[in-house]
């Protein structure tokens, strides 16, 4: 019904930046609010910046002053901007969003497949 597909993860220094990308594809549904999340190995997942659809937002203390999560409803796109980037924001990145199903009218809750982030020299 709807599929999530990050893009733009990859291998930067310290203090680099990178900027994440993730659309939402298929018909008949409405994206309500979207986020990021990220899991480090033998870590659980965390809340990294959530956005409702008026384009309110919230960082998870982290990441505050550093990344800032953006979107276009136009093009059902989510991006996060990561900035004075850290060795421990490695992780692998995954998109989420929270759609209205047409043919149901219900609310359904939808992950991507992730991307990895790596911050190393």
């Amino acid at each position: 019904q709807v599929q999530l597909v990050e893009s733009g993860g990859g291998l930067v220094q310290p203090g680099g930046s990178l900027r994440l990308s993730c659309a939402a594809s298929g018909t008949s549904f409405r994206i309500n609010a979207m986020g990021w999340y990220r899991q480090a190995p033998g870590k659980e997942r965390e809340l990294v910046a959530t956005i409702t659809r008026g384009g309110s937002t919230n960082y998870a203390d982290a990441v505050k002053g550093r990344f800032t999560i953006s979107r276009e409803n136009a093009k059902n796109t989510v991006y996060l901007q990561m900035s004075s980037l850290k060795p421990e924001d490695t992780a692998v990145y995954y998109c989420n969003a929270e759609a209205l199903i047409y043919a149901t009218m219900r609310y359904y809750d939808y992950w991507g497949q992730g991307t990895q982030v790596t911050v190393s020299s």
